[in-house]
C-alpha cells in the first residue's frame, strides 16, 4: 500500500486517485481515463446539454480538475514518497476531459476520445514528455493536459472523416 495512512491528506488522496480509480490494477491510468470518459458520457446522456453547454462544461471540468489536481498530486507524491505515483490519476482525468471537449456525446466519440488520449498519454511525444520535468504536481498534471490537447486535435480531425 502506498504511503503511511496516518500521513495521508484525505481530500488530496481522494481527488488524486479520482475516488479510488487509481488504486485499481493493472493500468491505473487507463481506469482513471475510463472513469472520466464514462462520467462525461453519462452526464451527457442524463442532462442532454446543447453543444455549447457540453463544450463549456467539459472545458470547465477539465480546468477545475487541473487546478485542483496540481496541489492534490503534489501532496500525494510527497506523502507517498514517489515522484510521479501511478495511482495519481487526476492528471488522466483532466487530460481525458480535454480530449473530449469537441466530441459528440455518443459512445463512439467517447471511445475515440478515450483511445486517442491513452495513445498520446502513453506515447508522450515531444514536447509532452518535457513537461514531466516540471516540479511536483505541475509536472504530474501538465504532461497529461498536453496529451489531452493533442488527442483533442487528433479527435477533431478524425471525427470529420468518420
Amino acid at each position: 500500500m502506498a504511503g503511511n495512512r496516518e500521513r495521508r491528506t484525505a481530500w488530496a488522496w481522494l481527488l488524486g486517485t479520482f475516488f479510488g480509480a487509481g488504486m485499481m490494477t493493472p493500468g491505473p491510468g487507463t481506469y482513471g481515463s475510463a472513469a472520466a470518459a464514462l462520467l462525461w458520457w453519462g452526464a451527457a446522456q442524463i442532462f442532454h446539454p446543447g453543444r455549447e453547454a457540453l463544450v463549456a462544461c467539459t472545458l470547465g471540468a477539465a480546468l477545475l480538475a487541473t487546478l485542483a489536481g496540481i496541489p492534490a498530486a503534489t501532496i500525494v507524491a510527497r506523502e507517498s514518497g514517489r515522484k510521479d505515483p501511478g495511482f495519481v490519476v487526476i492528471d488522466e482525468v483532466a487530460g481525458q476531459w480535454i480530449a473530449l471537449i469537441a466530441m459528440r456525446p455518443d459512445w463512439k466519440h467517447a471511445l475515440l476520445g478515450l483511445v486517442l488520449f491513452r495513445i498520446f498519454d502513453i506515447w508522450k511525444p515531444w514536447p509532452v514528455r518535457r513537461l514531466e520535468e516540471l516540479p511536483e504536481g505541475t509536472g504530474i498534471m501538465l504532461d497529461d493536459v498536453a496529451a489531452g490537447v493533442l488527442a483533442l486535435v487528433a479527435g477533431i480531425i478524425l471525427s470529420r472523416w468518420l
